[in-house]
Parts: structure tokens; C-alpha cells; sequence
């Protein structure tokens, strides 16, 4: 069922700027509001296999298996470093042509994807976030749970979007000061990096 409770802590939890915030901003900057939009929904999507594994108890698996976890967290650390990197050394070119954003909605979206795919704590997250809004007297808990991996993700696309949205509606401004441009984007490139040391090092 959802809750007040469940929305609240929702909102909560994905208006911390994270990864694929940090993603959808930088693009509706560089990219305009329309290739924000394509990163939101790719960041979207890509929480889709942790939820189901969440639902489906694989996180289990991840948390029995020292060694599948660590690959996985170094894989997710290795491509953050690596739009970093690129974030870094493209900063203070910003894309302006219309068509090169359409045509690069497709890879915008796959690579949304795999910046939350590539992170194995999101799996760990929805395993101990679900079942704290489910019902104890339902009858189905997996159909409660898909509905509320549901509107969560509704919300995430909702929220996302919004800050592609707003990055794209003071690109102009920024298009005029070529030096608030470079460090922007040098500073989200540092923010990228910071998250892919975190999520290499981390424990947990």
C-alpha cells in the first residue's frame, strides 16, 4: 500500500544528488532539456534489474558472494572514472546542435543505464528499502513490491527530469561565460570521480 510514509522517504532519498543526477544535470546542460529527458529515463531503467533482483532476493547472492560484489563495484567504479575522465577533458565544449542531440538520445540512454546498472549497492538498497512499506497483512508481498518499485520509479524519472529541466533552463546564461562552463563541468567530473573512489573502497 502506499503510504504518506512511503512517498516522503522516497522524495527524500532521490532528491540526494547522486550518480545519475549528476549525469542528468551535466547532460541538460551540455545536451539541452530534451537529452536531459533521455538520461532521466535511462537512469530510470537501469534501477529496474536491482529492483527485480531485490524482489526476486538475488541481493543475497551479492551479499554471500564477497567476490561477485567486489567485481561488481569495481566495474561501476572503473566507468564512473571513466565518464569522468571524459567530463573533464571535454569541459568548456558545449554541445550546441540540435541534431547531434537527437541522434544521441540512444546512447544517452544506454549510458544512463549502465551508471546505475554498474552499481551493485542500489540492489542492497531496494533488498532492505522495500519490505519496511509492506504490508505484513497482504496477500501477495512481490505484487506489493512491484507496485511500489513502480511508483518509485515514477518518481525518480519525475524528479530527474526536473533537474535536467532546470540545468537546461540556465544553459544560456552559462553559454555566456565560458570559464563558469569549464568548471562546472570540471567540478561534476571531480563529483564522478569522488563517487567511483567511494564505491570502490566501500565495504558496504
Amino acid at each position: 500500500m502506499i503510504t504518506p510514509e512511503f512517498l516522503l522517504t522516497s522524495l527524500v532519498v532521490i532528491l540526494v544528488p547522486g550518480t545519475g543526477a549528476i549525469y542528468t544535470i551535466t547532460t541538460g546542460l551540455t545536451l539541452r532539456w530534451r537529452a536531459s529527458i533521455a538520461a532521466a529515463f535511462g537512469c530510470t531503467l537501469g534501477i529496474v534489474p536491482h529492483i527485480l533482483a531485490s524482489i526476486l532476493g538475488l541481493s543475497a547472492l551479492l551479499n554471500m558472494s564477497a567476490q561477485v560484489f567486489s567485481a561488481m563495484k569495481l566495474a561501476g567504479a572503473v566507468y564512473l572514472l571513466y565518464l569522468a575522465w571524459n567530463m573533464w577533458r571535454e569541459s568548456g565544449n558545449l554541445a550546441l546542435d540540435k541534431q547531434t542531440t537527437e541522434t544521441n538520445t540512444r546512447q544517452i540512454i544506454l549510458r544512463a543505464i549502465a551508471i546505475n546498472l554498474l552499481n551493485p549497492k542500489l540492489t542492497i538498497f531496494f533488498f532492505a528499502f522495500l519490505p519496511l512499506f509492506t504490508s505484513q497483512e497482504t496477500t501477495s508481498p512481490m505484487g506489493e513490491m512491484v507496485w511500489l518499485s513502480a511508483v518509485f520509479m515514477l518518481m525518480t524519472f519525475i524528479v530527474f527530469a526536473g533537474y535536467g529541466i532546470l540545468a537546461s533552463s540556465i544553459r544560456t546564461y552559462l553559454m555566456n561565460s565560458a570559464k563558469a562552463v569549464k568548471r562546472l563541468q570540471r567540478t561534476f567530473a571531480v563529483v564522478l570521480a569522488g563517487f567511483a573512489v567511494e564505491l570502490a573502497f566501500s565495504e558496504k
